[in-house]
């Protein structure tokens, strides 16, 4: 009779030291990594660490009135600017009928939080019609800036626009403290290679006039005496700077190029800011070209852009540039060379990352439906979460020492493999969370810790229907190898079932709730993922290991899998038939 396949079997037993390996260097890299990056501690959240507390109080705009509605958008568009990722803990609410109170955890940049918080991002699309750098009191003129703009359509023909402008003493303005030529291309095709064009020249005295095809009054004597008045270099003049302005009529703004403020006349609004569908900064690779904003126009948006590009790229700078206005204040302003269709465009030149982002991140989430103003700004100290923080370790640790006493009483030796793969379970809860508050925004708040405590009790519920299952198999007579190998595929099965409950109902949580709650679902969801990889790759190959070891292979009476007190069956093996008696023989017990 042929001898049993037992080569998968025997696979199975005899490598479990690479599941060991795996999970130590995964250990090892993930530590360092910790320790390389400077963070060896979780991100507390504001109840446990402190942080900013913003008041910001509503004010009605025209057809805007503070209402319920309003107020609730307001929130969530707020949260979503915050909680860029939904795990940075910051807290936004609303107090009483006109009032948003905005909790920023310690450690998140609060200054440009409070920058983006309350913003309410009106943003037009304004061709500009004059630009000149503004003298601070006391200074002489700068010279007059001229700019060399250069660009020609790809070899298939979509519309591009590219260049550099000349050096920062004749550069056009743009308003980005590192800004110096950003230009508007199609998103799909842009042209690398531009050929040079004409280099025409504005005077910085000169009057400032509108062409007639611009639809815009810009000669009226009102709009040339508040342009020429205007000095961005006083912080109250930029304060006060287009703020009123109506989007169909032309307006004077603001904007800042290497930290230089340059006036700006600028036409009627063409293109509104919620004809913007999505917005996103992209590093570009290909051509190395840093950061750029990536736009996506609305059917109807997409029609007005390409308008308007074609409308400037025939004009000589600075009237090809169109001013990106954001509640007043000229962001940027790219210039163009070609009409830009399709609906889809970027904004290349000089970004930092934060500046891309920044700007980006304002333009996705849409404007408030309210203006607001900025009541308070306090500190929050830690002390009433530090005293919870301690209770609730306290009960934490309390907890986890009634699971330990209950493992040795019940599996006596059987409960080191449990407090081993609950001490690798916590490294990896603990090392992750701290590498997780720089990458992501994670900060470990009460409502986290209450979810890591709550994920002892799952993980040790795994190791006990392990447990369980290989007794089941002694008490039905198997040694203990093969027992461990036959209790692992039924216990997998339950272990895979139990934990992709939990796993769905912290993930449902995440996505349906926010703040702190969030905190808890997302810590769930974390510790419930690697009780998964613990039990598969420590776990059960420690299991394999011990089953070859003399005190647990044998029973003895402390392993927590003695036979005896298991009440197993006798052991399955082949016995003989004895031979019955010989035909016509007398039994001699019947004589």
């Amino acid at each position: 009779m042929a001898a049993p396949k037992r080569g998968r079997s025997a696979s199975a037993q005899s490598k479990p030291g690479r599941s060991l390996a795996f999970i130590l260097i995964a250990i090892v890299a993930l530590t360092g990594g910790m320790f390389a990056s400077g963070h060896t501690t979780p991100r507390l959240g504001i109840d446990l660490a402190g942080g900013t507390s913003i008041t910001l109080q509503a004010k009605a705009d025209q057809g805007s009135a503070i209402n319920k509605a309003n107020m609730d958008t307001a929130v969530d568009i707020m949260n979503r600017r915050v909680n860029g990722l939904g795990v940075s803990e910051a807290e936004v609410q609303t107090q009483g009928t006109s009032n948003i109170i905005v909790n920023i955890p310690k450690g998140t940049n609060s200054e440009e939080a409070r920058q983006q918080v309350g913003t309410t991002a009106k943003l037009y699309f304004r061709p500009v019609l004059a630009s000149e750098p503004s003298t601070p009191a006391g200074q002489s003129p700068s010279p007059s800036p001229t700019s060399s703009p250069s660009g020609s359509p790809s070899p298939s023909g979509s519309p591009t626009a590219s260049g550099e402008k000349a050096s920062s003493s004749s550069a056009s303005p743009s308003a980005s403290a590192t800004t110096q030529g950003r230009a508007v291309t199609d998103a799909l095709k842009a042209d690398s290679n531009p050929s040079p064009s004409a280099t025409p020249s504005t005077s910085a005295s000169a009057t400032p006039s509108a062409p007639a095809s611009d639809g815009t009054d810009g000669g009226t004597a009102a709009l040339q005496a508040a342009y020429t008045k205007l000095n961005c270099a006083k912080a109250s003049e930029r304060a006060t700077a287009g703020q009123n302005a109506k989007p169909g009529e032309p307006t004077v703004a603001c904007g800042q190029i290497n930290k230089v403020w340059y006036k700006y006349l600028l036409g009627p609004s063409a293109v509104d800011g919620t004809e913007v569908k999505k917005a996103q900064a992209v590093y570009d690779t290909q051509t190395a070209a840093g950061w750029q904003v990536q736009m996506n126009f609305t059917s109807s948006g997409a029609k007005k852009f390409a308008d308007i590009t074609g409308q400037l790229a025939q004009k000589q700078q600075p009237q090809n540039e169109f001013g990106i206005v954001l509640d007043g204040e000229v962001v940027s302003s790219p210039y163009v060379s070609q009409s830009i269709t399709g609906g889809q465009a970027e904004i290349s030149g000089s970004f930092t990352q934060e500046e891309a982002q920044s700007l980006a991140n304002v333009l996705s989430y849409g404007a408030l439906p309210l203006s607001f103003k900025e009541q308070s700004v306090t500190t929050v100290t830690a002390a009433l979460g530090g005293e919870q923080l301690h209770a609730g370790l306290l009960a934490g640790a309390i907890g986890l020492a009634l699971v330990v006493v209950y493992l040795v009483i019940y599996y006596r030796g059987l409960s080191l493999v449990a407090m081993a793969s609950l001490v690798t379970s916590a490294i990896l809860t603990y090392v992750l969370m701290s590498l997780l508050g720089p990458a992501i925004g994670f900060a470990l708040n009460l409502p986290a810790v209450c979810g890591a405590i709550v994920a002892i009790g799952i993980t040790a519920d795994s190791f006990i229907v392990f447990f369980e299952r290989i007794r089941d198999e002694i008490r039905q007579g198997r040694s203990l190898r093969p027992a461990v190998e036959r209790a692992w595929p039924r216990a997998r099965r339950t272990i895979l079932v139990s934990d992709f409950v939990s796993f769905l109902a912290a993930a449902v949580l995440f996505i349906v709730t926010v703040g702190k709650v969030q905190g808890f679902a997302f810590t769930l969801g974390l510790t419930t993922v690697l009780d998964v990889v613990v039990v598969f790759f420590f776990t059960k190959p420690l299991m394999t290991i011990l089953a070859r070891r003399k005190f647990f292979a044998q029973g003895h009476k402390w392993s927590g899998l003695d036979p005896k007190s298991l009440g197993a069956k006798p052991p399955l093996r082949r016995t003989r038939r004895p031979a019955g008696p010989a035909a016509g023989s007398v039994d001699p017990k019947e004589a």
